[in-house]
């Protein structure tokens, strides 16, 4: 399919070929007839994106202070390699969109396929022939209502949820402060709702469309005097700014012309300098608006498609949408005037030079059509690249690689580190959305991307499946690979439950697997093999103390969410555990496990574990959140017959016997180039794993065993 895509690194706008998005629960496959192109926020991303690096620094001094962070903790150049993957990461333009829903996910009783819906939501209702829509960001079309109308129902509700917040009643009077398309949809909404408006702007061309629109409107030199004659000397019950400017004139005129005690209520993005004089005298209510209703920004409304009560939340952002599509069928909201430009989506990126003013030339909706299927089936999923080449297939020596999961760790971090490691042939590259897979596919020598995993598990030019999707879908993806006579290779964890685990244990057993290997790549480190080298003699148990200043992930994070990522004991942590396991030389026997209460705002990842081992060694993994991420994040201290050795941040080693101290330093290395040449090579010489199956098993039984000591009252638990 095509689809708009803005590269933040470059600036470029481009049309790109990505592939299908693949159906998920809960979601609906809908083929675009419209979009609306916005002149507002989407303008905002393009002229960032086309700011130099210094214009971006300049522009976002917070990003700058997290860099500055990172680099003191991590060094410079990794640093610097980060922040331009994440820079080059492709992101997709546009969220209001209108078509027909093509397929449908498991939980999506009340729609069908055929039916015209409206779509919102950024990441969502995007540029491109196809949208994967979760269900609450979805809204049926009535009849009589166009797509191009259709494509305008997430601005709408904008507007409306923005004049919700003023608390209208009707028949008092609402001055709404810039005519663009926001504005002319606010004052629209006010008037169909018994409000008696007056619009007002700077441009005498929107002042004349807003004119035949049946709408009072006048130039902002003449607002003060009409504000006093509309409204007989009261002043205004509510003020609806829907400009933009970084000016604070229309927070200014909003308090001269608002009655006593009025609300003014700042949808469109203005300077917020208030006036203490006149806000205070006037006592006004002054609240920014949130997007486009109840429910924005929240996790389970939007991506899970859990629905607020309407006994106790009337209007979320889904029924302001359903609000916005019933006013434009009774012809209450007439958004057809207001369309001055339309671009096929081959020519979107003309679009933007209209919005952003490169091309000379009035406009206000811009909107962008895309050409009818034949059916209502979407076509393939598949996006070709490049064709095989006759001196790249294939084979023992250099077998094919398919990469399920595409995300900012995939593209800044593994598939780097398999380029330097060599000796690997990308075939193809699969992704939910589709998006990241292309473009990782297209960055590093891919065939082919695709959103199907099954086309990466069924491929048999691929010999090794990576998989680095989120958590939840880790055991049954390997499983799945295993199954399909492959090499196979987890980004951590293993598993998220026990039954996971245990199906794996079992496929396993069986005959026909390829080799499983499992991203714990700290173990692979250069200062972590120095290190084990250190006790390797060592004729008694070892005691080892990990640290880990985590750094703060809020709640609402889908690696703290146990159905999906886990939360960070099992996602994170598990790193730490093997690490342990591996200067050991085998996983832990029992663990008990203690955390600081969690008042609201950690979710058990401020915790304390300590483990026994079979040979009477103690490991103790201290995982902390509340710290400042400044401050380096790991250190190892390990303590063994006379002999101590400190491993901060796998930059620096100290060992420390007899007296002496000898210290070794390196860049900071964590180990993904040497994990991925140990993988290979054991492939290539047919086994065994490079980490025992005995750890990668124990080490998941650990960290299932340490979340459940938690639920049990910190109770030591045996892993068996």
């Amino acid at each position: 399919m095509k689809q708009l895509l803005q590269n933040m690194r470059t600036g470029q706008t481009t049309v790109e070929e990505a592939p299908i998005p693949a159906v998920q629960p809960g979601t609906a496959l809908v083929r675009v007839a419209a979009s609306l192109v916005s002149a507002g926020t989407e303008r905002m991303l393009v002229e960032f994106a086309e700011k130099s690096l210094l214009g971006k620094a300049r522009a976002r001094p917070d990003l700058v202070r997290q860099v500055l962070e990172r680099a003191k903790r991590e060094g410079v150049l990794p640093t610097v390699r980060a922040a331009l993957n994440r820079l080059d990461q492709p992101m997709p333009l546009g969220y209001s969109s209108a078509g027909v829903i093509v397929a449908l996910g498991e939980g999506m009783s009340g729609f069908q396929i055929g039916q015209r819906v409206a779509c919102a939501g950024l990441n969502y209702a995007v540029h491109a022939e196809y949208n994967l829509v979760p269900r609450n960001l979805l809204t049926p079309v009535p009849d009589g209502v166009d797509f191009e109308s259709a494509a305008f129902t997430t601005l709408g509700a904008i507007a409306l949820h923005g004049f919700r917040l003023a608390e209208p009643q009707i028949g008092e009077s609402v001055a709404v402060i810039g005519m663009g398309l926001l504005g002319l949809l606010t004052a629209q909404i006010a008037s169909a709702a018994g409000c008696r408006v007056l619009g007002i702007d700077v441009d005498p061309a929107k002042v004349r469309l807003a004119s035949s629109l049946n709408l009072s409107v006048v130039a902002r030199r003449e607002a003060e005097s009409a504000a006093q004659a509309f409204t007989a000397g009261c002043g205004f019950d509510a003020v609806i700014l829907c400009a933009a400017t970084p000016s604070n004139d229309p927070v200014e005129l909003a308090g001269a012309i608002a009655r006593d005690r009025a609300r003014v209520v700042a949808i469109g993005a203005v300077g917020q300098t208030l006036s203490r004089k006149v806000y205070y005298e006037k006592e006004l209510f002054f609240v920014n608006s949130r997007s486009y209703g109840p429910g924005r920004y929240d996790p389970s409304y939007e991506e899970r498609g859990v629905d607020y009560p309407i006994g106790y939340v009337r209007w979320t952002e889904g029924r302001n949408m359903e609000a916005v599509l019933r006013l434009m069928a009774e012809g209450k909201l007439n958004v057809r005037p207001l369309i001055t430009h339309r671009f096929p989506i081959e020519q979107a990126a003309a679009a933007y030079k209209v919005i952003t003013g490169k091309r000379q030339e009035p406009f206000l909706g811009v909107i962008l059509t895309y050409p009818e299927a034949p059916d209502a089936s979407p076509p393939a999923a598949r996006v070709m690249l490049r064709a095989p080449s006759p001196s790249a297939t294939p084979s023992t020596e250099r077998p094919g690689l398919g990469l399920i999961g595409a995300g900012a760790f995939a593209s800044g971090v593994l598939l780097p580190a398999i380029r330097r490691v060599g000796g690997i042939e990308p075939i193809g590259v699969a992704s939910l959305t589709g998006l990241h897979a292309q473009h990782a596919a297209k960055r590093f020598g891919f065939r082919y991307a695709t959103s199907s995993a099954e086309e990466i598990l069924l491929d048999p030019a691929i010999q090794v499946v990576a998989i680095l999707t989120r958590h939840h879908d880790h055991a049954e993806l390997a499983i799945a690979a295993l199954r399909a006579g492959k090499h196979v290779f987890v980004e951590k964890p293993l598993a998220i439950t026990s039954e996971q685990l245990e199906a794996l244990a079992e496929q396993l057993k069986q005959p026909g697997n390829g080799l499983l290997m499992v991203g714990f790549n700290r173990r692979f480190a250069p200062l972590a093999r120095s290190l084990q080298a250190f006790f390797a003699e060592r004729q008694e148990p070892l005691f080892a103390h990990y640290r880990v200043n985590a750094g703060y992930l809020p709640p609402t994070h889908w690696t703290q969410d146990e159905r999906i990522g886990g939360g960070r004991i099992l996602g994170e942590a598990c790193h730490f555990v093997d690490f342990l396991t591996f200067l050991v030389g085998a996983p832990p026997i029992s663990v008990a496990t203690h955390a600081l209460p969690d008042g609201g705002k950690y979710r058990q990842d401020n915790v304390s574990m300590a483990f026994a081992f079979p040979d009477g060694s103690l490991g103790v993994v201290d995982y902390l959140a509340n710290g400042d991420k400044s401050f380096p994040k790991e250190r190892v201290e390990v303590f063994c017959g006379g002999a101590v050795a400190v491993l901060d941040d796998f930059r620096t080693l100290h060992f420390v016997r007899d007296g002496r101290t000898r210290r070794e330093g390196v860049a900071q290395d964590k180990g993904w180039v040497n994990e991925w040449k140990a993988f290979l090579q054991a492939i290539r010489q047919g086994g065994p794993a490079p980490i025992p199956y005995e750890h990668l098993l124990g080490v998941t039984r650990a960290t299932l065993a340490a979340v459940e000591s938690l639920r049990r009252g910190s109770q030591r638990l045996e892993i068996g």
